[in-house]
């Protein structure tokens, strides 16, 4: 009901939501229009761009080859990626606007890449990495480009949490360290075998005669469909936010977690890694506020405000519980177009929330999640 009245009261245009328990789905439903003006509505099986909802996908690649030992967690990542140690903190700029800027204190590992704390900042929320992009003439981070990875730290690695490129850089990683590239790793090592079949970084045309449209909301409030979709020929495909996916696929990838990384026979990562990607990985640095610096691409962001959040491998995890019901040790993130999920070990429950909206951190968008993860919980109390 409250999934159909956000579409119905021109809340959200179109809604895919999905819940599961460690067995299997508990709940599955959409609701709307996959594309403002459209009739066609929107299905279980349509297909979104899941943005940042790719970066735990991502660790899980990362994390299968620090298992089988051609990764290390606490090694320079440079070792692996030779471009790394380019990597200079920025201190200022010149009087000519140009970055000044000085070698890090240490080296950036992947642990560093996969929790934000090696520096790396990102254009959506940070005016400083503009102006160096700006200055040294770099693409920004969708356009697909190499040169995009180059923008510099903005502190050093290990110092404090801030939301950025890092696990864009553990593609590169896991691309160096695989002689594949990282669709090609993705596909035959996690989503192949969690039969993800609807998961990619490139628009096939099965996917795209399932895609939903992308809007925009206007400051007055309305929606309007945008012509936009991601890079489809990148020089590398973004580890942090390139992939399409459906909310039946990523449930999948869900309840494998909280199965302890085993779905249907098939093991993508050993018990202790999941375990390790759930515990808190950043000591005691905290999730910050994300304050926004390109308004048309995300509001200013905080999931759970005054609630203590740290960050795992892939997950944030709240510390406390929340409002909704989900108890300490949940993890959870989002993708820019308004993409959610949320993962419960301790409950053994999670679900998916899916609509396709810009900016990030849409208040009705964010509303709609807290509510559909409260009524789960309430289903199940």
């Amino acid at each position: 009901a409250l999934l159909r009245h956000a579409t119905e009261s021109g809340h959200v245009p179109g809604v895919v939501a999905m819940a599961t328990s460690r067995e299997g789905t508990l709940y599955e439903g959409a609701f709307g229009l996959r594309a403002l003006g459209s009739a066609a509505p929107m299905a279980l099986d349509s297909v979104v761009w899941i943005a940042s909802m790719t970066k735990a996908l991502t660790t899980t690649a990362a994390l299968q080859l620090v298992e089988q030992g051609k990764l290390e967690l606490d090694a320079p990542a440079s070792e692996v990626a030779p471009q790394l140690a380019q990597a200079r903190v920025l201190t200022g700029f010149d009087a000519a606007g140009q970055p000044v800027t000085r070698p890090p204190k240490r080296p950036i590992t992947l642990r560093h890449l996969l929790t934000h704390t090696s520096g790396f900042g990102h254009e959506t929320w940070s005016a400083e990495v503009q102006r160096a992009q700006a200055a040294w003439g770099l693409p920004r981070i969708g356009s697909g480009r190499k040169a995009a990875l180059r923008v510099p730290l903005l502190f050093d690695p290990g110092e404090r949490w801030q939301y950025g490129i890092g696990i864009d850089w553990a593609g590169q990683l896991i691309e160096a360290a695989s002689g594949r590239t990282l669709g090609a790793y993705l596909h035959e090592h996690v989503l192949a075998p969690l039969r993800m079949q609807s998961t990619a970084f490139r628009l096939t045309p099965p996917l795209r005669s399932r895609l939903a449209g992308i809007h925009q909301r206007d400051p007055d409030g309305t929606l309007k469909l945008i012509a936009f979709e991601t890079v489809q020929e990148p020089e590398f495909e973004l580890g942090g936010g390139g992939l399409y996916s459906t909310a039946s696929d990523y449930l999948r990838f869900v309840r494998a977690v909280l199965n302890g990384g085993t779905l249907e026979g098939q093991r993508i990562l050993r018990g202790a890694t999941v375990r390790d990607m759930a515990h808190n990985q950043i000591g005691a640095l905290r999730v910050r506020p994300m304050a926004t610096a390109l308004p048309a691409l995300s509001n200013d962001a905080e999931f759970l405000p005054g609630i203590e959040k740290t960050w795992g491998l892939g997950f944030q995890i709240n510390e406390n519980g929340t409002p909704t019901g989900r108890p300490a040790g949940g993890l959870m993130w989002a993708g820019l177009p308004n993409t959610f999920y949320w993962i419960d070990a301790l409950g053994g429950v999670g679900g998916v929330l899916l609509t396709q909206i810009l900016p990030f951190a849409d208040t009705k968008a964010v509303a709609l999640f807290g509510a559909f993860e409260s009524a789960v919980y309430e289903s199940l109390s």
